[in-house]
């Protein structure tokens, strides 16, 4: 069986698909500038035979792996490349060598994984019909997202994929299981910017300036309530501001204070009126205490829905390639995901790898400096990437 013989390669190029990921992660690249990566990515394509390749967004791929009757159907897999700007903690071999960049979403896992499924695919490539899609892409980790661009590059057409599908790390949960959920998925995300400005004085005379402090404070608590009293509850929304910086002092009150924020929700008219209400509150306070804000909206990356008969065939292929005990049911998650892009496209489905393991102390989420997988989870990356690639091939 073709499932029998992934699985038997997917163990076989194992520690070649870790030893590339291990690669990945000592030599990460910030969004768009995945010069190196790009070039690995290529390198490690033409090793395996595979030479319709074609380059996408500066820094992304594109390649064809074309089975028998290439024409009958398509499908893509993508993994993407980009690692972020955060100053690795872990003491391994692996560890970051680019002081301040480090993959901490996964990204390595995800092209390292693709790139494991590509060998796989190459060398089946006589035993099953239609072709496979490979899509390297960069960015996802900083606006307007890699997968926009690629996109606009063409990487959808010349030959169109009938669906797209890739998964990602999750640290919740454990090594050798494996995450979906059908429909609605992820949120979209945008990004706020304000600049409250108003009169800098002496801190302790109070009536001779107008405080930006006090009205960024009173702003901030404000727009809450477009969660607790403007969303609807079936409407899942959240706001969170990261970043004040005030630059004044124990008495010093400064000019302006500038605050860096998300807003993310699963509905799209919703999110234009809570755009339009975020500046009306925040232009009302400072007004009425004298100031004025600057509020930028800047709209980011679409809801990922994930299209239910695409997502329900992969979940199948996943049960028979690692058993129904090890397939779990995904919850909405808030965090956001430039695959969305391609969803707005086509058929999608963006699942889950587990990558946790608490035995080993791997356990640490996304985005922080302890950041790393248990690499059982290679195997299982590149393998059910590529089982799910051609059960799909096999559905007309």
């Amino acid at each position: 069986m073709l499932k029998d013989k992934i699985k038997t390669l997917a163990q076989k190029y194992k520690s070649e698909v870790i030893d590339n990921r291990r690669h990945l992660h000592a030599n990460p690249e910030l969004s768009f500038k995945e010069y190196n990566t790009s070039a690995f990515v290529e390198t490690q394509l033409r090793s395996y035979g595979i030479t319709e390749i074609e380059k996408k967004a500066d820094t992304g791929w594109v390649a064809l792996i074309k089975g028998k009757n290439p024409d009958k159907k398509v499908v893509a897999l993508r993994g993407d490349m980009d690692a972020l700007p955060i100053e690795e903690q872990n003491d391994v071999s692996y560890k970051s060598q680019n002081q301040g960049v480090m993959h901490a979403c996964g990204h390595d896992v995800h092209t390292a994984s693709l790139l494991g499924a590509a060998k796989i695919l190459q060398e089946l490539r006589d035993e099953f019909e239609g072709t496979i899609k490979l899509v390297f892409q960069p960015g996802e980790e900083l606006l307007p997202g890699g997968a926009s661009l690629m996109i606009k590059d063409g990487v959808l057409e010349n030959p169109k994929p009938s669906g797209i599908v890739g998964q990602h790390v999750m640290p919740l949960i454990d090594v050798g299981k494996v995450g979906f959920r059908k429909g609605m998925y992820m949120a979209s995300t945008d990004e706020l910017y304000l600049t409250v400005k108003g009169k800098g004085g002496h801190g302790a005379m109070p009536e001779n300036f107008v405080d930006p402090v006090l009205i960024a404070s009173h702003i901030i608590v404000a727009l809450q309530q477009i969660v607790s009293r403007k969303a609807s509850p079936k409407t899942p929304t959240v706001l969170s501001f990261g970043k004040v910086q005030a630059n004044g002092a124990t008495n010093i009150i400064p000019e302006k204070v500038e605050i860096e924020g998300t807003f993310r929700t699963l509905d799209e008219k919703w999110r234009s009126e809570a755009h339009k209400a975020m500046v009306k509150i925040a232009e009302g306070i400072a007004e009425g205490m004298g100031g004025s804000v600057d509020f930028e909206v800047r709209k980011g990356y679409p809801f990922l829905v994930n299209e239910p008969e695409l997502t329900s065939r992969a979940e199948e292929a996943a049960k028979q390639y690692l058993g129904e005990e090890n397939v779990e049911e995904l919850d909405i998650w808030m965090a956001a995901e430039d695959f969305s892009y391609y969803t707005q496209e086509m058929p999608g489905c963006f699942y889950r790898l587990g990558i946790r393991n608490e035995a080993k102390g791997i356990t640490s989420g996304v985005h922080s400096p302890t950041f790393d997988i248990d690499e059982d989870a290679l195997e299982v990356g590149s393998g059910l990437m590529a089982y799910i690639a051609v059960n799909e091939l096999s559905n007309s």
